[in-house]
This record gives C-alpha cells, structure tokens and sequence, in this order.
C-alpha cells in the first residue's frame, strides 16, 4: 500500500465485506507464537494514531481493555507505517508501555524506532510478518507468470503480433530471496508446475519445501541458472539493492525477475538498463522506491516491467488477518504467553 493509513479508513469502509471474507485468506503463523524474551506486564490497550471499529474489536475479542493513552497503558496497536517518529515520541512519553503491535509483515518503515531499542530495552514488538503469506505470494506467482508469457509488451500492443511468444513456468528454476512465510508459501503455490526450486537465505538451515537451500553470499552462483528470481526477503541494510547490475548480469536473458519484498532490494536503474537493453526477459514490481515511484522513472517506459502498485495485498486481504493478528497477540499479552510475529529489533525485522 502506498498509504497505509488507508487501512483504518478501508477497514471501517468495508467492515462487512471483510468479515464476509474472513476465511478467505489463512494466517500460517497463527498459533505459532514464541514466548518474548522479556516480560511483559499486562494492562490496557490504546489504538493509535487512528482508532477504528474493526480493530478495537480485534483488540476486545482477545480480552482486551481498550483506552485512551495514559499513564496506565501497557499494550499499543499502531495502525500507520508513515508515522514512525510520532510512535516514538509516544513510547518516549510512556515508557510503561511494554508491547506494541504493528501493522505490516515489513517494519522497515520503523527503522528508526526499532535502532533505539536494538540493545533489548523497551517493549516487545510484533508485527504482521506472515499473516498475509496468501495473498503475497498468489500475486508473485501471478506476477512471475505474466513476465514468462509477455502479457505486459502484448497488453500493450496497438496490434496482432505476427509470432507467438511466451515462456511456461512448468519445469522452470525458480530462485527465492527469502526464507519467511511468504517464501513458504510461495513454494507451496509451486507445487503444481514441478518447478525445481532454490531459496536463498541468511542461514544454511534448509528451507522445507525447497529443493535447496544456500546462504546469501552463495546467492551469484544460483543466478546462471535461475528461470524466475522472486525477492521476499526483508528490507535491512544488508539487502539493500542486493540485485544489483553485476547480479542482473548474471541471470539469463530468458530470466523474469518479480519483487514483492520491498523496492530498496534493486538497484532500479541498472534493472531499467538490462530491460532496455535486452538482457532480462522481464520484471515484475509490485514494490518499488519510493513508492509511488517518480512519474518519469526510465522503468515506466520499459514494456516488459509490469508495476503493479503495492496491490498484493489490498486492505480488503489484509484487514481480518490483521485483526486474527492482534486478537491471538492481546491474548498472548494479557496472559503473560507467547506473541506471534515477534520482531528482533537488533536485526530490523
């Protein structure tokens, strides 16, 4: 999402519509909580910067006391990704405050704050990580298969193309950056085109699911032979503008790159050159930097990348498996047990 504000506007928008889809989408990771490292005294709650109905629900149907913000506040849902130096003032302001649950499976957009507490001070945060593995991971199979038939230089021919053109996926080698619940789910949607599949990863612990699994730096060897490179790992400092211009020459020219991790992972104008210039077969961006991304942004002109902006996961998707989020987290806080989502503040995610 580009605004993520628009979250509690959508969900109080479409509160009806979003509980009829409840079950629509699963969250893989619930009930896969992790007790936090330190604990965590057990209060009422306040819903911030902007409250709404459908998650002051969530937060109730978990037990809990939702409050304004004072001195008694233990427990904080923060609702907005743009407004991280506001979170801190608050947590600044009221340092009993010792759990805060945020909105999204990337916190990069917390950066600043999760640096003060990266020495293991201050509450414990959670995030959305996981909870919304379907419908991201839906959209990079969507994405890689639009790059391998061409659909976006023949959505935008003004005519019959004299040759048939177009790559399957079945068979292929696909490579992912990432080894969360977005990659575990995108290698369960794979499952069907017998796809031979490789992730990438910072610790050499094999993914399951995977045909093979290599850490980071092993990440220029799997690229000669890599069909499609999906990017679902988290934006850190040591992922920033990982696919650079010595990595995209190192994919094939058939090879179809798609990003639905965050846009700081590629370098963008050296993937606009090797589109121009005939090196890749095509991109797909569902994330881009900044975003939205500038007006005349060289990518825009390229044929073969398809932008679809931040749209894997529309407020719609993400609304009730947010609130199973924060609904199983306020049961976990109040009863002194386990959280899901919990983020390392030292590592950024």
């Amino acid at each position: 999402m580009t605004d993520p504000d628009r979250m509690t506007a959508s969900a109080t928008f479409a509160a009806d519509a979003v509980f009829a889809l409840t079950d629509q989408h699963r969250d893989p990771v619930a009930g896969q909580g992790r007790q936090p490292a330190r604990a965590v005294e057990p209060g009422r709650i306040a819903v911030l910067p902007t409250a709404s109905e459908f998650f002051t629900a969530a937060v109730v149907a978990g037990g809990g006391e939702v409050a304004p913000l004072d001195a008694d506040t233990r427990g904080l849902v923060w609702l907005s990704e743009k407004r991280a130096d506001e979170l801190l003032e608050i947590l600044d302001a009221h340092p009993a405050i010792g759990w805060v649950q945020l909105p999204w499976a990337g916190v990069d957009g917390f950066a600043s704050v999760l640096e003060r507490y990266a020495d293991g001070s201050g509450p414990v945060f959670t995030s959305a990580k996981g909870a919304y593995s379907e419908p991201v991971a839906e959209h990079a199979v969507t994405l890689a298969q639009a790059v391998l038939r061409e659909l976006g230089p023949k959505a935008r021919a003004a005519g019959w193309a004299p040759v048939r053109t177009g790559l399957s996926l079945y068979g292929r080698h696909v490579t992912i950056v990432g080894a969360g619940g977005i990659a575990a789910e995108i290698l369960r949607l794979l499952q069907p085109y017998r796809v031979r599949t490789t992730v990438v990863r910072r610790s050499a612990e094999p993914m399951p699911g995977a045909d093979r699994t290599v850490t980071t730096d092993a990440l220029p060897n799997a690229l000669p032979t890599t069909d499609v490179l999906i990017l679902a790992a988290a934006a850190t400092s040591e992922t920033r503008q990982l696919i650079g211009s010595e990595e995209l020459a190192l994919l094939p020219p058939t090879a179809a790159l798609v990003n639905i991790a965050r846009g700081a992972l590629v370098d963008q104008l050296a993937l606009a050159a090797a589109l121009r210039e005939g090196r890749l077969l095509g991109a797909g961006l569902d994330v881009t930097t900044p975003e939205p991304l500038e007006a005349d942004h060289p990518l825009w002109a390229e044929p073969r990348c398809i932008i679809t902006s931040h749209s894997a996961d529309t407020p719609e998707m993400t609304a009730p498996l947010l609130a199973g989020r924060i609904t199983e987290n306020v049961r976990g806080f109040l009863a002194g047990g386990p959280l899901v989502g919990i983020v390392d503040a030292a590592l950024g995610y």
